[in-house]
């Protein structure tokens, strides 16, 4: 038995849809559902669902820390709602993830952009005092993705969906690795699913000007998020590569998104496997992209780098990884991470 969404549409216009696909699919029958809107988009998305939703209760996201999240949970609670629609970015849909595990009912999620696989996955990254963590939660109930506010979305935003989806593919490779030197057990399905999505853009010469490149990149990032469901966890999507970009999260907070800094991440665990096909495949990907390679790209020295690197397998402890496997000293990394960007430096 596989969990999977009862439904999922990547097109223009999806958001206008939203009380079609709550009928059809029987996410709610009685109309009592709830509207989770980030603070940008609030305004437009409200005016484009009211004459299909317009017995739903509006709420407003004002961004994505787990303050935000246990407010909206509260509110659900107190609102007795069939469901939870969450629309928009990444921090709207993580908050509306965790606010609906909370309240304990289905959520839906309506994606406005591409920039990370949470779209559909069981985890919710949200900001507190200590900094950001992940936060387990139910998979969404449905999910959709509308195009016309996906173009209106800022590009760098957009690209950084590819770096995190190229990013499974240094999460495989770290996966396999711990079973080898472990026997940590492997789901073949979740690995299967999540190599599909990176392959899936590694070599497409197209970007996000087209629906077709972003009809892609959606389903991309949403077997992504299905991978993690089937294997229990984010082992087919996240290793060494998401070790480094939450150790600069910590470290130097602000300095990038999430997928820039795992298309990075990537590259560099590639460079440490001395995997030299696959560094030049996905290196190659993230500049036709426009994405971060070396660090200098997202404005870090190389001994900042280092700093991450060095600090990195602490924010996964038992995750077993080519930072964990390889055991470098501090010097050992910084002269790899000389070698790494003096090798795909541009």
């Amino acid at each position: 038995m596989l969990p999977a969404p009862l439904t999922m549409e990547v097109r223009r216009g999806a958001v206008a849809q939203l009380g079609t696909l709550l009928a059809d699919s029987r996410v709610a029958t009685s109309g009592r559902v709830a509207v989770a809107v980030g603070a940008s988009q609030g305004d437009r998305i409200t005016e484009i669902i009211s004459p299909s939703l317009c017995e739903a209760k509006i709420f407003r996201v004002p961004d994505g820390t787990v303050e935000a999240a246990v407010s909206l949970g509260a509110d659900l609670r107190k609102g007795a709602f069939e469901a939870v629609v969450g629309v928009g970015g990444g921090k709207t849909i993580d908050a509306t993830k965790y606010a609906a595990s909370l309240a304990g009912i289905p959520m839906v999620a309506v994606a406005t952009n591409l920039s990370h696989d949470g779209i559909c996955s069981p985890v919710a990254s949200l900001v507190y005092e200590g900094g950001k963590g992940s936060f387990g939660v139910p998979m969404p109930l449905a999910i959709m993705v509308d195009l016309d506010f996906v173009h209106d979305a800022p590009q760098s935003l957009v690209r950084a969906g590819v770096g995190d989806v190229i990013s499974n593919l240094s999460a495989i490779e770290d996966w396999q690795l711990g079973n080898a030197e472990r026997g940590e057990p492997i789901d073949g399905l979740a690995v299967s699913m999540s190599r599909t999505a990176a392959e899936a853009l590694l070599g497409r010469p197209d970007s996000i000007e087209s629906d077709a490149f972003l009809t892609v990149l959606a389903e991309a990032l949403i077997l992504s998020g299905m991978s993690m469901v089937i294997a229990g966890s984010s082992r087919p999507s996240s290793g060494g590569d998401h070790e480094i970009l939450h150790a600069v999260d910590q470290l130097f907070p602000g300095t990038s998104n999430h997928g820039e800094l795992a298309g990075v991440g990537a590259a560099f665990c590639f460079f440490l496997r001395e995997d030299s096909r696959r560094l030049d495949q996905v290196a190659g990907c993230l500049r036709r992209h426009g994405l971060p390679v070396v660090p200098g790209d997202v404005g870090l020295t190389n001994d900042q780098f280092t700093e991450a690197v060095m600090l990195a397998p602490s924010t996964r402890p038992g995750r077993y990884t080519i930072l964990e496997h390889l055991r470098l000293s501090e010097p050992e990394v910084r002269a790899r991470v000389e070698d790494y960007v003096h090798a795909v430096g541009r």
